[in-house]
């Protein structure tokens, strides 16, 4: 009998993963079950991919910077790179913000839900702005400051110095192709095989893929119904115009800006490039981690995509760190829904400062689940808006940072896509399975 694709297997996972969640909430199985004795798979799936998600960035930046040869062709994939990062993220932020304003989701909310929602989401409101808090108490340049770490092995041990790891591998590559050649080579060789290494572990973690996301899925659905699925679904409903909103945005960021540049920077087809990467998107809506999902990405832009190793060495671990197109548009829609919720008026000015908070924070927030709502934080006060507000949002963020997340992934290896088309004249062929 023939092995199923992967990707068949995860959507079979994911899938089962819903029905076994629903019949837990008709049969009424304790939520404590699911909890303990099915939650742990998808947890110990997750932590597996976060293991290997620092050593893969930092070993594949630095065989990646070494590759490209000299400091001048690192430079034009570099400029290239978050030319297109920084574009792609302007658009998502405004592709959000108009959506909002047409659809103005905020409507549905009525004063007595408003109120239940602020209620029932305080405590989590609180301490999530307490995280925001000393981030906006921070001077203008200590996000350029933590870029540069103290201690790299201090910043190794937290997925959320990223950029920290991200910005050393980097100068230790281009420290390699300044020292001679006998001496940098077997560095290099060391870094090749770790790369290898990793690469080797990550189809082992595969293996267990459909079992995680299974877990994963079905927890997630008990965990929103818990005990009063009815309660829970009348909160819910009053937030679907939200939710459509950002899913809406979503999709034509993709079908719109990443059609846009496949077809005419990278001369590539769109359908052929999702097929490529469904893999990667699958892995991103169960994880919500774009960090986690870094390795199965590469994976998958390097034998599906014909991306060159090179490109996708820099620009995949790169994006999966500053590249959050997804978070950036539901910070857009967020704000403007919390300000319509709780009867607020956004002038031009404060939606065009959405626009560029937005585009920082979402530059500045982990690749890992909820970042983007402390985040948030920061674009609600720039806007002038009540950072209590997030409470409106709680309930359906878990869904939605699946989406984003998916687009987060699917950006990254868009700019591969098309940097590598550009460095390469496109000559690079996708690999069909």
């Amino acid at each position: 009998m023939k092995k199923l694709p992967l990707h068949t297997r995860i959507m079979l996972g994911l899938a089962a993963g819903i029905i076994f969640g629903l019949l837990c909430i008709f049969l009424k199985i304790p939520v404590v079950f699911t909890v303990n004795y099915i939650k742990p798979a998808g947890t110990i799936f997750v932590n597996l991919l976060k293991l290997i998600a620092m050593p893969l960035i930092f070993a594949s930046l630095i065989v990646g910077v070494t590759n490209l040869g000299d400091i001048t062709k690192l430079s034009k994939i570099g400029g290239r790179t978050i030319l297109l990062f920084i574009t792609t993220t302007i658009f998502a932020a405004t592709i959000g913000l108009v959506l909002a304003n047409l659809i103005n989701p905020g409507r549905l909310i009525t004063l007595d839900t408003r109120q239940e929602i602020l209620d029932l989401y305080s405590g989590e409101v609180n301490q999530t702005t307490g995280v925001a808090r000393q981030v906006l108490e921070q001077g203008p340049l200590d996000s350029l400051v933590k870029i540069v770490p103290v201690n790299i092995f201090g910043s190794a041990a937290d997925n959320a110095n990223m950029l920290q790891i991200v910005f050393f591998a980097i100068l230790f590559g281009i420290a390699l192709l300044k020292i001679p050649p006998g001496k940098s080579k077997p560095v290099i060789a060391f870094f090749d095989g770790v790369n290898d290494v990793i690469l080797a572990i990550i189809h082992f973690i595969m293996m267990l893929a459909p079992f995680g996301v299974f877990a994963l899925i079905a927890s997630l659905i008990v965990e929103i119904a818990g005990d009063n699925p009815s309660k829970a679904w009348e909160i819910l409903s009053a937030l679907m115009l939200y939710g459509f909103t950002i899913i809406l945005g979503l999709v034509v960021h993709a079908g719109i800006v990443y059609f846009s540049l496949l077809k005419f920077l990278a001369k590539k087809s769109f359908a052929i490039f999702l097929r490529g990467i469904r893999e990667a998107q699958l892995l991103a809506f169960s994880t919500s981690s774009s960090a986690a999902t870094l390795p199965v990405n590469m994976e998958c832009v390097q034998k599906n995509l014909g991306v060159s190793e090179e490109v996708s060495s820099f620009v995949l671990p790169l994006g999966a760190t500053i590249n959050m197109d997804g978070t950036c548009l539901y910070q857009s829609v967020a704000a403007v829904f919390i300000a319509e919720a709780m009867g607020l008026e956004l002038s031009i000015a404060s939606q065009v400062m959405i626009v560029l908070t937005a585009t920082l924070a979402s530059i500045g927030a982990a690749g890992v689940p909820g970042a983007g709502m402390v985040m948030l934080i920061i674009v609600l006060e720039s806007a002038g808006i009540p950072a209590a507000g997030l409470a409106l949002i709680v309930a359906p963020d878990r869904i939605l940072d699946m989406c984003r997340t998916v687009l987060n992934v699917t950006g990254d290896a868009t700019v591969a896509v098309v940097v590598d088309s550009r460095l390469n004249g496109g000559k690079a062929e996708p690999l069909n399975r």
